[in-house]
């Protein structure tokens, strides 16, 4: 009997150290869950699901993923003196993160656009950062093309396993090429379509921060506002912290909605809903960090007692550290009550404290676009019934997240004349940008509250 045990033992041992490699690797996270588990019996309504996904924790910083960044720096006349002093101090710190696996391009622009450091594996440091220590100002804004040539060096070395970013810095209004939100999100949407991603910051309160934001949004990269040159190697490390800890590429999510229920939007993010199929794509996703799609789905009465199936969940993406394609599946479901109680009591807090935020970020760009037709008091109304329907629901569903944004839009609402609008429009569009792509808060870069 004994020796019987032993031998099991050692099989089980052989077999557990046979395991392919592939298998025991880390994964990102999957967690798809309604807002609402329980819904209220013959009744028609809608409700939101939630997909959720949490990078997985780099198993050594030495094995991270090697880049392909491109520094694109505004040289501009708007940029002389501390300004540009402070970009060059930070874009050399940025540098020496990197190693020799790493390639690199810096790209100068003003009126015309320069390379000033070809995309290059990162052998000579001091050398790049000899080039940097060159650049002076002068001269006016062609941003489009400053990241069009960005994004240029990155394809001579692109490479899926491979973090493929632009870092745009600029002080000033695109005046040179094509200079419209428009524009500039288009370009973002066709660099992502190529593994390319756009980070966007924007230094004092001169540049165009729906232009910047809408670049980064629709290519799914960072924007940050800089309200002080001071806070550069801050913004900088940041930005160097998330592009050093990508797990995960070429997101695709894709959602099959169940006969008779109905995609009704998707918050925040662009979506593809062909029929009762949705389909959402992310760029990357970084370590220990969460990305969600919150989809709003509208369902037919139904019986109490029942379970129906709302969607069935299908995601692939790139895994950084394994270099494989990987798939999860999951699939939601929610039962049916006559009792208020019961669909309040299995109502999940922290899922409906996200629709919250989601929903509220939608009427805070209202009230940015009352505020730039001119309706100050209009604005202020919906800055001000939203921090109460923020703070509403922070009590109920005990978010701090939301009491901090409850503050925030209470705080703007005091902040919509003269001088002060400049500075807090860029900080409403930094929140809403932080909203809707779960962009870490930088809120400290531009002095201003989550």
């Amino acid at each position: 009997m004994c020796r019987s045990v032993k031998l099991w033992c050692a099989v089980l041992m052989l077999a557990v150290t046979a395991t392919p490699s592939w298998l025991m690797a880390a994964q990102v996270k999957l967690d798809v869950s309604m807002a609402q588990p329980t819904l209220l019996a013959e009744k028609k309504q809608t409700t939101f699901v939630k997909v959720g996904l949490t990078g997985f924790k780099m198993s050594s910083t030495a094995d991270r993923t090697p880049v392909n960044v491109s520094l694109v720096l505004d040289k501009s006349g708007s940029m002389s003196g501390t300004k540009i002093a402070k970009a060059k101090e930070a874009a050399i710190w940025a540098v020496r993160r990197l190693d020799s696996n790493d390639i690199v391009s810096v790209v100068v622009y003003d009126s015309t656009v320069r390379v000033l450091v070809p995309a290059t594996k990162l052998t000579d440091k001091e050398a790049v950062c000899r080039k940097i220590r060159e650049i002076s100002s002068g001269g006016s804004t062609a941003l489009f093309a400053g990241v069009s040539k960005g994004a240029a060096e990155l394809r001579k070395f692109i490479d899926r396993n491979r973090v493929n970013r632009v870092i745009l810095l600029s002080d000033g209004l695109a005046n040179v090429g094509p200079q419209t939100p428009s524009a500039l999100g288009e370009l973002g949407s066709s660099l992502i379509k190529e593994g390319i991603s756009v980070s966007t910051m924007g230094l004092g309160l001169g540049y165009n921060e729906d232009l910047m934001s809408q670049l980064a949004q629709r290519s799914d990269g960072n924007h940050i506002f800089i309200e002080k040159a001071e806070d550069l190697a801050k913004v900088f490390n940041f930005e160097f912290d998330h592009v050093l800890s990508v797990v995960a590429q070429e997101v695709s999510i894709t959602i099959n909605i169940s006969p008779e229920i109905r995609p009704v939007r998707v918050l925040g993010r662009e979506a593809e809903i062909n029929g009762r199929q949705v389909i959402v794509k992310l760029n990357q996703l970084y370590s220990e960090q969460e990305k969600y799609v919150m989809l709003e789905v509208e369902l037919p009465p139904s019986k109490a007692g029942k379970t129906r199936q709302i969607a069935q969940v299908d995601i692939s993406y790139a895994n950084m550290e394994t270099k494989t394609t990987d798939r999860l599946s999951s699939t939601v479901s929610v039962n049916f009550d006559l009792s208020k109680d019961v669909v309040q009591r299995k109502t999940k807090a922290a899922v409906m404290a996200e629709c919250v935020l989601q929903v509220a970020n939608e009427q805070n760009k209202l009230a940015t676009a009352l505020r730039d037709k001119g309706d100050v008091a209009g604005a202020r109304r919906v800055l001000e019934a939203n921090g109460r329907y923020l703070g509403t629901n922070a009590d109920l569903y005990k978010s701090e997240k939301l009491r901090m944004r409850s503050g925030a839009n209470l705080d703007q609402a005091k902040h919509l004349d003269g001088k002060d609008w400049a500075r807090s429009r860029k900080s409403m569009r930094l929140h809403q940008h932080e909203g809707t792509t779960q962009q870490l808060p930088t809120f400290h870069f531009s002095g201003g509250k989550r």
